[in-house]
């Protein structure tokens, strides 16, 4: 009896992934890194071991999943894992758009639509995330994104005084970039990058002019 209790507690450790993941339609289309809903236009491509993704619009969440990882397993077993670069409006709660590449890697490309199951995971990112300043910044209105993160991010805050106050609430939007309408102020700035799990990276001396990308010194 022991015995079988263990064994049946081994299965649900194994199981219990999938068992709780989304489910949802996946398809595929030619892929969309730069100009996708994301605004990922400084990421050169995507690291060898991730794909890319739209997800559904239903499950946009007003941009808050741009550059999570999930892992998309088909009804064949095979698995890959992809990121959120692109939104698929017309897709369907959970459903997603994958690029070309990742659709081939998991299914026949002929059947065109796969029901398949995925999980939010961290990405296998080794190098250090970026802060990416949106063209037409200004110590007068300030838009900036996170690139590169291993994890998904919940919030970016400012500070225009070494990190002894961060300005909190700036505004995400639609196509993922951190807003506020007022302006900081400031030539420089401090950037507070905290991940959906709550770690925190600081990218410090964050020059305030169009386009400026700024490495942290690493990953979350």
């Amino acid at each position: 009896m022991y015995l079988s209790t263990l064994l049946s507690a081994a299965v649900l450790l194994i199981t219990a992934p999938f068992t709780l993941a989304k489910q949802g339609r996946a398809t595929y289309y030619g892929g969309n890194l730069h100009g996708g809903m994301c605004s990922f236009s400084t990421l050169p491509t995507l690291p060898s071991n991730i794909y890319g993704t739209a997800l559904s619009g239903a499950s946009w969440a007003n941009s808050a999943h741009c550059g999570q990882c999930l892992s998309v397993r088909a009804p064949n077993g095979k698995r890959i894992t992809a990121m959120v670069v692109d939104q698929c409006p017309e897709c369907p709660k959970d459903g997603l758009d994958l690029f070309e590449n990742a659709f081939g890697a998991i299914a026949e490309k002929q059947q065109g639509i796969v029901q398949v199951d995925w999980n939010w995971v961290q990405c296998p990112i080794s190098g250090p995330l970026s802060v990416h300043l949106k063209s037409g910044v200004s110590p007068y209105w300030f838009s900036a994104q996170v690139v590169n993160a291993n994890k998904g991010i919940r919030e970016l805050q400012i500070s225009t005084n070494g990190g002894k106050t961060w300005q909190r609430g700036l505004k995400r939007m639609e196509y993922n970039f951190f807003e506020t309408q007022s302006g900081l102020g400031s030539n420089t700035v401090d950037a507070r990058v905290i991940s959906v799990d709550g770690d925190r990276v600081v990218v410090k001396n964050v020059a305030v002019r169009s386009d400026n990308v700024v490495a942290a010194n690493r990953n979350f």
